[in-house]
């Protein structure tokens, strides 16, 4: 093994333990924590990471899932399983429910999506559950919103996000104190890159929902995005879709969800395809484009 070998297993393991640290304090400061989980590769991450980090027993908060609906199919197969394997409780929030109960209005036209609905949704079910702390798989580096974030982060009674007024973190020590039906959003990866879960997931063997490979898909092009073809999708009379070889960076709603051509079939090469690519992880997020400070306004109304 070179030195560069030890480094980089050094520098994960120091991540992981950290992650470890930041879950376990969560475990000990609140009452009904949970785990977001949205079946993507973070998501996943978090989730082994909580199994090691209360291992031999199982994890002791349940796995959120807000479903939106129009999720890719292949998510909630792999979701279903990974509950079963690890024993957990799983706790889904469903969009259309909101959409019966007249809380939000389907959107229309080409662009729809229930990707700002779900919002609503993961509101509804914290606040029915009483959670007070919800961990999700959120890292500095995948938006310039998601950097302004702490490991602990406040939300107030109405689940909305203040980026000013932020509780300071020195020495990793962490005030998880809060008025009632406050709550908190925590992200044990904060100081993971992309590059290092990918890395994280080749050391540890995590399985992942085969979208993150290369794969045959029958997509469109839209705006310069490859999203895939599903009944979910308002074609325009232009849009034709078309076999393609692609796989996914990030996994959502897939009326959203952009694509990318690829051949990267084994985590091997989906690592060298990250290092060398110079467009972000959220770069093929269609929700992201419909404003400079689309996921900024998402947060602040209770958004993950």
């Amino acid at each position: 093994m070179t030195s560069k070998d030890t480094y980089n297993l050094d520098h994960l393991s120091e991540l992981e333990a950290e992650s470890i640290y930041v879950i376990r304090e969560v475990a000990a400061q609140f009452d009904r924590p949970a785990i977001l989980f949205s079946g993507g590769k973070d998501s996943i991450v978090v989730t082994h990471l909580a199994a090691k980090a209360f291992a031999p027993a199982k994890i002791p908060m349940p796995l959120v899932h807000i479903d939106t609906g129009h999720n890719f199919p292949e998510t909630l197969e792999f979701r279903d399983n990974l509950v079963d394997r690890l024993g957990a409780n799983l706790i889904v929030g469903l969009v259309q429910k909101t959409i019966d109960q007249g809380k939000v209005r389907e959107e229309t036209g080409h662009n729809a999506s229930r990707n700002k609905l779900q919002t609503t949704t993961l509101i509804d079910t914290i606040e029915e559950n009483k959670f007070d702390a919800c961990i999700g798989g959120a890292r500095r580096d995948e938006e310039k919103t998601r950097a302004k974030e702490r490991f602990f982060s406040h939300r107030d009674d109405f689940s909305q996000w203040d980026p000013k007024n932020q509780r300071p973190e020195l020495w990793n020590l962490f005030n998880g104190k809060h008025a009632p039906d406050e709550h908190f959003r925590v992200f044990p990866l904060n100081n993971w890159t992309e590059l290092d879960v990918w890395n994280y997931i080749l050391k540890e063997g995590i399985a992942l929902p085969s979208l993150y490979y290369s794969h045959q898909r029958e997509c469109i092009r839209r705006d310069g995005q490859i999203l895939a073809y599903s009944e979910y999708l308002n074609l325009k009379e232009d849009e034709t879709p078309e076999m393609m070889q692609v796989r996914f960076r990030t996994l959502g709603d897939l009326t959203i969800t952009g694509a990318f051509e690829s051949d990267a079939d084994t985590v091997e090469k989906i690592i060298d395809e990250v290092a060398a690519t110079r467009i972000t992880e959220r770069g093929g997020r269609m929700d992201d484009k419909r404003s400079s400070s689309a996921m900024e306004d998402r947060k602040k109304a209770g958004y993950f």
